[in-house]
């Protein structure tokens, strides 16, 4: 097996990096996405979106459009009204992630809202009927933003009842005393997902038989959502997604799309196909809320934290309370005695947001990792000491101990590989010619959760066996390590494991969002092969060759069904998987411990002295995640959500015309994400860490973490490289030059 920069060698408690399973179907072309899938006779949608943020439809001219020939029906408010039922916001234990239920009414929520969706023989020419529907809109001014008149805020905890502001001990007086303090406001902006595949369906009837392909991350959630929306039985839809074309949370939730294609499909008689073009899908989907933070913090002359607050504010939208507080997180990290949080919601004309990658603590740990640097600079302290004097192998709130902690150690060897001892701590002190460097370091966490799982596992007398789970493929190599599971606790070879993913038709798994799917999926699929060797193994002795002994007893196969429940799970948990709705559970939400991955980022900036041009030359990253699976595909989740946080750092940014409440930027030319010029040299660590107690696998979840405290890393290197602290992202030419 080649083991290179991209598969690197395991070390302790660490799975070979053997190929992706997916591989050769991906470069070959075999792997079938939504839109791929040939459907005989099949009918094209093309969505029309409302140019309006807020008021309500006067009326349609549709005569321009219908005339098109080939143009087979437009459905709008007036032909659907309410076929499509409501259903409840995934915070009150509904499916919705956006509950405005399309088509239902003439009224407007936001702009890019889906008004009517022509149906047509061909794309063309439902796009060119599209773009002839004429709508008459009687206009109210819309609230876009924070501070922006009728916005409205909302204490977290008074709309969520779930929600709980962290907080212990008696802040304010702390601070007050604290001789060394820090009081500082951030923001993050807007940002949206835009994964390369688009956002499509495919929808087609056989009889009552319902078939939806549609790329999700929880197909089991679409299945029993989407036969609510349509007053049918779950049992009617079956919802197929084996490969998605990234997902980063976009594709998590009910859809808004989703119950009209399929009753277009109804209506037609035929199948109907639905690929939302880009600009559309930075409204049909959800998006990174912007943020605002305030945080204190109040320290001994030591270092050692006395006092910690942090009020976070979010934008979200009129009709749902979506929030990511993510002080649960915040809160939590450092040990301190007195802290106090608050998160509040800015109820606004827009569309709801959603999960994105790291939801909660991308933004948040840009506050508190930026103001921790803040704070290291108040104290004349290196700032990677700052946190090791700070370190805690228990959570401060409760007092719950960690179930492994390697904060530290991670630390220690990013800093060697990065050089960190040679940095002079006076910021501007380093330069090379025109160019000022700056090192700048971040924390990086993620909770560790899971949720509940079911798998199939069969073993066959040919030596092969098949896993069948209704897991999803978002890239991030779910197919591989499942097999590599299967392989190991059956003894067979890995190229000897066939493995089924994303279909409603196979046991139900977890929303693949969270971090939670190789930790479930993994568990339960080695809890099946488990049972398979304890049925064959003759009492006490252990088999040793599982299909010898499938033969020796003259079966044709030996098929084992699991279900799995993590630590701190709800009661009935697999009941309600069934039903779509998993349950995560672990980070800071058990009563008895707390469960988190950990890591430690540092970054290389080099600002122009003249331009003030910001470039991003290295970056290291070390990470302690238990056991990982395979070495090829966590440096592959590590390095890509490291990639991401230069992206939010310096480049990501949606903006908003926050007079229309409308986004300006719906298109890859104009929303900047990094490209090859921008990522030189990303250098990942995995730590080798153990932790028994998570799960019988010992795995904590490694899709998010790697985005996690990237961009304080790089706000503080540029601070080290020019003295400018920047408190709002993105960090760009025109904010540095500003300042300076």
């Amino acid at each position: 097996m080649m083991v290179d920069a991209a598969a690197p060698a395991p070390k302790a408690n660490m799975g070979q990096p053997v190929p992706r399973y997916d591989a050769r179907a991906k470069v070959t072309g075999s792997a079938l996405y939504a839109s791929d899938v040939g459907l005989p006779d099949v009918a094209y949608a093309y969505l029309v979106s409302s140019t309006i943020a807020k008021g309500r439809i006067a009326s349609f001219d549709l005569k321009a459009a219908l005339a098109l020939p080939g143009v087979l029906d437009i459905l709008t408010h007036e032909t659907i009204g309410d076929a499509i039922k409501p259903v409840k916001f995934f915070t009150e234990g509904g499916p919705a992630s956006n509950t405005v239920v399309p088509l239902a009414s003439a009224e407007i929520a936001y702009g890019g809202q889906t008004i009517a969706m022509v149906l047509a023989n061909s794309y063309e020419v439902a796009r060119d009927a599209a773009h002839r529907v004429i709508v008459a809109y009687e206009i109210a001014p819309p609230s876009s933003t924070f501070d922006s008149k009728g916005a409205v805020d909302q204490e977290l905890a008074s709309q969520n009842k779930k929600h709980d502001d962290p907080k212990v001990g008696d802040f304010a007086t702390a601070y007050e005393a604290a001789p060394v303090t820090v009081d500082v406001a951030y923001s993050t902006p807007t940002q949206h997902h835009n994964p390369i595949e688009l956002f499509a369906t495919q929808c087609s009837w056989n009889g009552s038989q319902l078939t939806v392909h549609e790329p999700s991350q929880n197909v089991y959630g679409i299945k029993n959502g989407l036969a609510a929306q349509l007053g049918i039985d779950a049992s009617q839809v079956r919802v197929i997604s084996p490969y998605i074309g990234g997902a980063f949370g976009s594709k998590g939730g009910l859809t808004q799309r989703t119950a009209i294609v399929a009753i277009a499909a109804r209506k037609l008689g035929r199948p109907v196909k639905l690929v939302a073009t880009r600009d559309q899908g930075f409204t049909i989907a959800t998006y990174r809320a912007e943020t605002k933070h305030r945080i204190k913090l109040g320290a001994d002359r030591d270092g050692k934290l006395q006092a910690l607050s942090h009020d976070g504010f979010e934008v979200t939208s009129r009709h749902d309370p979506y929030a990511v507080a993510g002080t649960d997180a915040s809160t939590r990290m450092y040990a301190c005695p007195n802290i106090a949080s608050n998160v509040t919601i800015v109820r606004a004309d827009r569309s709801t947001p959603g999960f994105m990658r790291a939801p909660a603590e991308t933004p948040y740990f840009f506050a508190l990792e930026s103001a921790m640097d803040e704070l290291a600079v108040a104290l004349k302290m290196d700032p990677v000491e700052l946190r090791r004097i700070n370190d805690t192998q228990h959570e401060p709130i409760k007092g719950l101990p960690y179930t492994s902690r390697t904060l530290m150690p991670c630390f220690d060897q990013a800093a060697e590989a990065f050089g960190w001892s040679k940095r002079t701590p006076q910021p501007g002190s380093m330069r090379d010619g025109d160019w000022l460097i700056g090192y700048g370091c971040a924390t990086s966490a993620y909770p560790t959760q899971m949720a509940a799982a079911t798998a199939r596992v069969s073993l066959f007398p040919d030596g092969t066996a098949r896993v069948e789970t209704a897991s999803h493929e978002i890239g991030n190599g779910i197919y591989t390590v499942v097999a590599q599971t299967a392989a190991e606790r059956l003894g067979l070879p890995y190229e000897k494991i066939s493995v089924l993913l994303g279909d409603t038709i196979l046991p139900p798994a977890p929303v693949s969002g969270g971090s939670i799917s190789t930790a479930s999926v993994c568990s339960v699929v080695a809890q099946a092969c488990n049972a398979i060797r304890a049925k064959l193994s003759d009492g006490p002795t252990p088999v040793t060759d599982l299909v010898a002994a499938l033969k020796d007893r003259g079966m044709g196969s030996l098929q084992e069904y699991a279900e799995w429940t993590p630590h701190g799970a709800p009661k009935g948990a697999v009941q309600m998987l069934y039903r779509g709705a998993a349950q995560p559970t672990g980070g800071a939400k058990l009563a008895d411990r707390i469960q988190f991955a950990f890591g430690a980022q540092f970054v290389e900036v080099r600002v122009h002295a003249r331009t003030r041009e910001i470039r991003v030359p290295r970056i290291v990253g070390a990470f302690a995640s238990g056991h990982i699976m395979n070495t090829r595909t966590a440096h592959s989740q590590y390095m890509g959500g490291m990639i991401w946080g230069i992206g939010s750092a310096l480049h990501e940014q949606t903006e908003i015309d926050t007079n229309a409440a409308r986004y300006l930027n719906t298109n890859l030319a104009d929303y900047l994400v990094p490209v090859n010029a921008d990522v030189i040299d990303v250098q990942v660590i995995m730590v080798p860490e153990e932790d028994s107690a998570i799960n019988p696998l010992g795995i904590k979840g490694i899709g998010e973490i790697g985005i996690v405290g990237t961009s304080a890393a790089v706000a503080n290197a540029v601070f080290h490289a020019t003295g400018q602290r920047v408190r709002d992202l993105p960090l760009r030419i025109d904010t540095l030059v500003a300042g300076a």
